[in-house]
């Protein structure tokens, strides 16, 4: 799989993000984002993309939803293949290792997002594929 580009709108996102120490309006108002820096599967330059996290018992999570699409998205196709990553939470900025969690921990994971986010259960009825959780673990 290629190197997707990123959304339309990550770059202001992102500006946005770093402004106000994190903080975001628009549909991600309130909502706990992330920069993600990944590395480019195939091209090698380093990706960064505004990501909802979700934490858990101290866990930090994200979600492989790409809005319920048949086909992961790319910065995920990146973190197979480079899973050592850079996070930006609010002004702080991390190492990270991500682990993409097996199926039983997975899907306990998914049903406490879905509690927290419902859209998150609309993405998973619009596709066939499992949604990937991964957990950021710093290092």
């Amino acid at each position: 799989m290629a190197d997707q580009p990123e959304m339309p709108g990550n770059d202001q996102v992102i500006a946005e993000f770093r402004a106000n120490g994190g903080k975001v309006g628009g549909p991600f108002e309130g909502a706990p984002l992330i920069l993600l820096h990944t590395t480019g599967a195939k091209s090698g330059k380093e990706r960064i993309n505004p990501l909802m996290t979700f934490k858990f018992d101290g866990t930090l999570l994200i979600v492989g939803s790409y809005a319920g699409a048949d086909v992961d998205p790319a910065w995920l196709h990146n973190l197979r293949a480079h899973p050592t990553a850079r996070i930006e939470i609010g002004t702080d900025t991390y190492a990270v290792r991500a682990r993409e969690l097996p199926p039983d921990e997975r899907n306990a994971a998914f049903a406490r997002i879905v509690e927290q986010q419902p859209g998150f259960g609309a993405y998973q009825s619009k596709t066939n594929r499992v949604i990937p959780v991964i957990e950021l673990q710093p290092i």
